[in-house]
């Protein structure tokens, strides 16, 4: 006999297909070994941004902030910043085309007293900036606790060993104290993913690397009103720097780009480059920001999941029971992706540009 929709993965995207399912009236049993929250979602800041090179990743992200903003609002709490989103370097003319295409989505350029007033951490910078007014930091903890809260029923701390077919048409799970079926498995596993997929027939070109973010202490008062920030300008010696700022204003966390190299085996190829990033963060903080204390308070060392089209890529395979998410940079995505795996869960379907072979989010 199944029992209804199981879920792996208790981080946002996890949370996010439970709490659509259950808001579905289905019955959802989610699984993780871990408190929710600890894996790929760790930390307590994350960019929302609008832009992608990818036109349909943008109306996705669209729909997105319309359901961060309705959760927030049903909710009570601040699940996204005010403060906006700031990108520096050669990219944003394309990315201030790419939204001009969209109504609905404000935003505009930025002199360089309107990019102090932003963001009041940053160095002298006199060349184009661009703000996404809707952008912000999400409050990753407020979501994940608020989301962990409606699904406290729901949880069962455990981990999957397997998800296979059965003949009869159901989906068996086998966790470390219990086998069940269940009509539908959504594997939201993070780097766990790909494995369990394998298990169950499906094949899924992730690539698992290590990265690192660090966090700051803001000197003096902590601004009212605190950007994110993109860097791909090279102006202060680094490109591919993302930074957003935690709830209060008093600590900015920022993360290179770059990431360390995972063997076959599961372990890094090399452990001292994870320090080394850490080490290039802090200096690039040194010249570019110089409103932190250049010394770090927190590390988050975590894994990154990537597919082959893109660091934005994001994809679902599937198979008869069986759906399983991969990608990158998913949190702001979370509240879509997690509808759209829920209605594919229940059998209304999966969109077309969530699948393979439709590359959404390419580069």
């Amino acid at each position: 006999m199944s029992d209804g929709v199981a879920v792996v993965g208790a981080g946002i995207v996890g949370l996010s297909t439970a709490f659509a399912l259950k808001q579905r009236g289905a019955k959802v049993t989610l699984f993780d070994p871990a408190p929710p929250g600890s894996g790929q979602s760790a930390g307590q800041s994350r960019l929302f941004r609008h832009a992608h090179t990818d036109l349909r990743l943008v109306d996705f992200a669209r729909r997105s902030r319309a359901l961060w903003r309705q959760w927030q609002q049903d909710w009570g709490i601040e699940l996204i910043s005010d403060g906006g989103a700031v990108a520096i370097g050669p990219a944003i003319d394309q990315k201030l085309e790419t939204l001009g295409g969209f109504d609905d989505i404000p935003v505009r350029t930025l002199d360089p007293d309107e990019l102090h007033q932003a963001l009041p951490i940053l160095a002298d910078y006199r060349q184009p900036a661009m703000l996404d007014v809707d952008g912000g930091a999400i409050r990753t903890l407020s979501a994940i606790e608020a989301l962990s809260d409606r699904l406290s029923d729901e949880l069962v701390t455990d981990h999957v060993l397997s998800v296979r077919q059965t003949s009869s048409g159901t989906v068996e799970v086998r966790t470390g104290t219990g086998c069940k079926e269940f009509e539908h498995v959504v594997l939201c596993a993070g780097r766990g993913t790909a494995a369990l997929a394998h298990g169950a027939g499906l094949s899924i070109p992730v690539e698992v690397a290590a990265h690192v973010r660090l966090t700051f202490p803001v000197r003096g008062a902590a601004p009212e009103h605190l950007a994110t920030f993109q860097d791909g300008s090279g102006a202060f010696g680094e490109t591919g720097v993302y930074a957003s700022p935690y709830p209060g204003n008093q600590f900015y966390s920022v993360g290179l780009s770059d990431t360390v190299e995972v063997s076959d085996d599961g372990s890094l190829t090399n452990p001292a480059e994870l320090a080394g990033l850490a080490d290039r963060t802090a200096a690039y903080v040194e010249r570019a920001l110089p409103g932190l204390d250049p010394r770090p308070v927190e590390y988050v060392h975590c894994w990154v999941t990537t597919l082959p089209w893109g660091e934005d890529g994001v994809g679902v395979w599937t198979a008869q029971g069986i759906s399983a998410v991969v990608g990158h940079n998913l949190f702001k995505q979370a509240p879509a992706l997690g509808e759209a795996l829920a209605e594919a869960a229940v059998g209304e379907g999966l969109p077309d540009q969530l699948r393979p072979e439709s590359r959404l989010g390419h580069d």
